[in-house]
């Protein structure tokens, strides 16, 4: 992982933790934003210009990868790097949970 993906993924925002969560499956965007409101009971809410513009950088960045299109919506899944930036991200919100005094 080089210092600039560093820089700019870590910590992650929620809406770019959420995306790659979810692209550990194929996934277009709009399931990852059906997804994530399901997974947050409707409190966190990906707009489609958000969503959109972050599955871009991410995939410029090589953390996720188009696989292929699907009636007109292309589908992506995370890369080996995005996987590498998740597991850094879900340490830290581990720790910062621990830090609480969660379990």
């Amino acid at each position: 992982m080089t210092d600039k993906i560093k820089r700019v993924y870590v910590p992650m925002t929620e809406t770019g933790f959420y995306i790659l969560f979810c692209l550990r499956e194929e996934m277009h965007g709009y399931s990852i934003g059906q997804k994530v409101r399901t997974m947050t009971d409707g409190e966190v809410t990906i707009t489609p210009g958000t969503m959109y513009g972050t599955l871009s950088k991410m995939e410029k960045d090589g953390l996720i990868r188009f696989v292929r299109e699907e009636e007109k919506r292309k589908l992506y899944v995370i890369t080996a790097l995005g996987t590498e930036v998740l597991d850094i991200e879900i340490k830290r919100i581990h720790r910062l949970y621990r830090n609480i005094g969660g379990n």
